[in-house]
């Protein structure tokens, strides 16, 4: 066919009740078989004296037959004129879900089958939470085996209303609920004539009515480094990065970069094995390169390109877990995650939430039961690169191995660590406190109030007293002010345009450090330039509140309360912000204390206030 669009569609549901027998009808009828190969099944199976099934023809696995069982997760390749098809057999037996999060990991839509002889059962509802957690949200549900209720509508009708319930809790809204009957055919293919009373979609239909996800080649470049090979046969000196492309693309010329090392370098050349070199290496494809500056990197980095987002990067990650193991996932224990290529140890650090896949009842404890799903925090043994879930799929699942056994598999969604690639900001773990730990056993947390303007604007006076109320209310607080800083850290600096720079980079660096000891630091300085109270922003991250203590030159002048303005203007301070040097106000503060409109007690109250919400605030 001419058209390329592919789609995945994962089946899923509770042990025997037909998803293999649909998906084979659904080949059969719509002639998506090879020639002969219904017919060879039928043969085989009357040679078997078996009776024959529809699912024989997905089930490739003798002892599949025999059980009646999907073990693994299946792929059959199916088209229609809209477009071409992946169908993933998913195993439904409680003790091959992980082949199920397996095979789903891919998918785009889902196809949940329930017997309706039996309705919803246990593995019905815990499917239906997996396909929440990995974010298929392109759901429909066959009602299947309805010749074995004598094609009633109020058994269709009940199973749709229970079923819809709990879907709904988990954030699934069906796109359809469709009554077939795999082993007869209706409403697979063709429109049953047993069931007037349905009007809507085959399930042939449904599917060509799933909307196609953007495709993983429009996601930024993620490569798993797999190896890198060295030749040195008949002067060859290549040394080839190779992996597997998991998203985006890269080209030669490409600038990349390795996480979680944050090597750089760049794309020399594509390189293939016996097959004509691509213009690029794309998702999905087997991918080697050299590079133009020679760098060491090892395993389980990912290959990014430098244009696009960085992925995370840390040591300690909040996840979404769905444990299969035989012993309870709990902190006494170690295991070893495995993300893209990357392998490492790592503990259980806290549970905050134990969720029953079935009953989607929560509670609290800190282990977690096998078929349970918990929400935790677990740290590992040394830094890896990962993205959060809903960005790409690859590098925000993982696994989780239990001596040699996958126990357990999830999806990152937040990183609880400080790295921050786009400003160079990288603060490594060393192994030692963590910020995010100091924060947890002392409960409290830090913030860089930098608050800019004039001489004689107010900046010290109302800070001291903020500082004091603070203190009243059990937050450590800090005032550093310019001129206890020229005094001692700075005392080598003067008052060129690049002193001061280093001036505010040197408050910047310590004002993080207070920071991060859980302190409030009330920085008074002039900072006239808005480039380096930008940089200080950078330096200190997320926990920064720029102040605009403003007043204008002349109301400054008139206060002076250090007779600085007089001395600036008879000549013995040269380089005066305000008069002889410029001073550029902030253009978009955090807060603005005009102490020309407000007195000191309301500037006091307002910052007070602000810090106070700042420090509250847990999404920040």
């Amino acid at each position: 066919m001419d058209n390329e669009e592919i789609l995945n569609i994962v089946t899923v549901g509770h042990v025997d009740h037909g998803k293999s027998t649909v998906v084979g009808r659904l080949l059969a009828d719509a002639n998506g078989l090879p020639d002969g190969k219904l017919e060879a099944v039928r043969e085989n199976c009357r040679r078997n004296s078996k009776p024959f099934e529809y699912a024989f023809l997905l089930d490739a696995l003798k002892n599949e037959q025999a059980q009646g069982i999907t073990i693994d997760t299946a792929r059959c390749f199916f088209h229609t004129d809209k477009r071409q098809y992946i169908i993933i057999d998913a195993p439904g037996h409680i003790e091959f879900l992980k082949n199920m999060v397996t095979g789903a990991s891919r998918a785009e839509a889902a196809l949940m089958v329930i017997d309706a002889a039996r309705g919803v059962e246990e593995n019905t509802r815990r499917h239906g939470y997996f396909l929440s957690m990995l974010g298929i949200r392109q759901v429909s549900v066959l009602v299947n085996k309805m010749d074995l209720v004598g094609y009633e509508q109020r058994v269709f009708e009940d199973i749709k209303a229970e079923m819809s319930t709990f879907l709904d809790k988990i954030d699934i809204h069906p796109l359809s609920f469709i009554p077939v009957s795999g082993m007869e055919g209706d409403n697979i293919a063709n429109r049953s004539q047993r069931m007037s009373w349905y009007s809507g979609p085959t399930m042939l239909q449904q599917m060509d009515d799933f909307a196609t996800v953007p495709p993983p080649e429009r996601a930024s470049f993620r490569m798993p480094v797999q190896g890198v090979y060295k030749f040195t046969a008949n002067n060859d000196s290549r040394r080839i990065v190779a992996g597997t492309v998991e998203s985006g693309s890269v080209r030669a010329g490409d600038e990349i970069v390795f996480y979680p090392s944050g090597k750089k370098t760049s794309v020399k050349s594509l390189e293939v094995f016996n097959a004509p070199t691509p213009e690029r290496f794309e998702a999905g494809m087997a991918a080697g390169f050299t590079m133009n500056e020679q760098i060491f990197v090892r395993r389980g980095e990912i290959a990014c390109r430098r244009d696009e987002p960085a992925p995370q990067v840390g040591v300690r990650l909040k996840a979404n877990v769905f444990w299969l193991g035989k012993q309870p996932f709990d902190r006494s224990r170690r295991y070893y995650f495995k993300c893209g290529t990357a392998k490492v140890e790592m503990a259980l650090e806290s549970i905050e939430r134990i969720v029953n896949a079935s009953t989607l009842s929560a509670g609290q404890r800190q282990y977690c039961e096998k078929n349970e799903v918990c929400e935790c925090v677990i740290t590992l043994e040394r830094p890896v690169a990962f993205d959060l879930a809903g960005t790409v799929d690859a590098t925000s699942r993982f696994v989780i191995v239990d001596g040699y056994e996958i126990a357990g598999g999830g999806i990152i969604t937040q990183a609880m660590e400080e790295y921050d690639y786009n400003t160079r900001n990288i603060r490594w773990s060393s192994g030692g406190v963590t910020g995010e730990e100091r924060r947890r056993m002392s409960g409290m947390k830090g913030l860089v109030v930098w608050m800019t303007g004039l001489s004689g604007a107010g900046k010290t006076t109302i800070a001291q007293e903020v500082e004091r109320r603070l203190l009243d209310a059990d937050v450590l607080a800090y005032v550093l002010d310019g001129d206890r800083v020229r005094r001692g850290l700075c005392a080598d600096l003067g008052f060129s345009d690049a002193d001061r720079t280093e001036n505010i980079r040197r408050v910047g660096e310590l004002s993080n450090l207070f920071r991060d000891a859980g302190m409030v630091t009330l920085v008074t300085l002039i900072s006239p330039f808005a480039a380096s109270r930008e940089q200080a922003r950078k330096i200190v991250g997320r926990d920064f509140m720029e102040v605009y203590v403003k007043a204008s030159v002349e109301t400054c002048k008139a206060r002076d309360p250090k007779n600085l303005y007089k001395k600036a203007l008879d000549g013995h301070i040269p380089n005066f912000t305000g008069l002889s040097s410029p001073y550029e106000p902030p253009t978009n503060p955090d807060l603005v204390l005009d102490t020309e409109k407000w007195n000191e007690e309301e500037c006091v109250e307002a910052l007070t206030a602000a810090i106070m919400a700042r420090l509250e605030d847990k999404t920040i």
